[in-house]
């Protein structure tokens, strides 16, 4: 169902690969809602994805860029102005990738220029997006940013590697930026802390089954879908949520801030 929330409205969306995508989701409900639509991902990513197949379901205009190029930032910037006819209103940040996760080092032995590029991918590329668009004054006021992002940036999963540094640093940057943002032009910026969630670079995590499993057991109302996390999406880029500025939204049926769970406690009741 449309609400017509994001009539009018023009965005960016980074880090769509395929269907299973978070971010793919997110431009299709965009679309649906109203809103024009540039795509951008890394040269590579293209490659292996569906892009195009997404581009001409939300008739959008693909840009590649490295996301951690400031050159390729600038450009990008520049042209999804010139194909829209001016400031966009929202971008959605969905980048991650860890080189030590894809090798298999654990954390205890991590490779630290490894670790440098899992910096630069997953969280600096915020840094450096919003800074292009901030020096081009890219963004319409009350504008909206959105990082993904996961609770291991603040709780303790082995497995996720130093993806949780990076997803640290990425919710540290949203805070920063969404006060000099905020006080400039009026745009907010935000992080979604989503469920474990089915996608391509999710489930490469090792033990993300168990993840899964274990977070839908805790969670009041279950894992939230990646539908689920595009409709979230869609209501903090639109009007309806203009003061949301510098938060970590956790997007989890409640698992955040659940101690235990009856399932969890007759599961472990049996054991014993």
């Amino acid at each position: 169902m449309s609400y017509n929330l994001l009539k009018g409205k023009k965005g960016i969306i980074f880090g769509a690969l395929d269907e299973n995508s978070i971010a793919w989701k997110v431009a299709m409900r965009c679309h649906e809602e109203g809103a024009a639509l540039t795509l951008s991902n890394a040269p590579i990513a293209m490659r292996m994805g569906k892009i195009a197949e997404l581009a001409k379901a939300v008739n959008a205009e693909i840009i590649p860029a490295d996301a951690t190029s400031m050159d390729d930032l600038t450009k990008l910037v520049q042209q999804t102005m010139e194909i829209h006819g001016g400031k966009i209103d929202f971008v959605l940040h969905s980048i991650g990738m860890s080189p030590n996760v894809r090798k298999n080092k654990h954390y205890t032995d991590a490779n630290y220029e490894f670790m440098a590029k899992t910096m630069d991918i997953s969280a600096l590329s915020l840094h450096k997006i919003i800074q292009a668009l901030f020096h081009a004054d890219a963004l319409n006021e009350n504008g909206s940013i959105l990082g993904l992002t996961y609770i291991a940036a603040q709780r303790a999963f082995p497995n996720y590697n130093d993806m949780a540094d990076a997803k640290a640093l990425l919710e540290s940057i949203t805070r920063s930026w969404g006060y000099h943002y905020g006080v400039k032009k009026k745009v907010r910026v935000n992080t979604i802390s989503q469920s474990p969630t089915y996608t391509t670079a999710g489930s490469g995590v090792a033990g993300f089954d168990i993840f899964f499993n274990y977070a839908e057991a805790m969670s009041p109302l279950g894992n939230a879908s990646a539908d689920e996390c595009a409709d979230y999406c869609v209501t903090l880029f639109s009007d309806l949520t203009r003061k949301v500025t510098m938060q970590n939204l956790f997007h989890d049926g409640g698992y955040s801030f659940t101690g235990v769970s009856e399932k969890m406690m007759e599961l472990f009741a049996k054991k014993s």
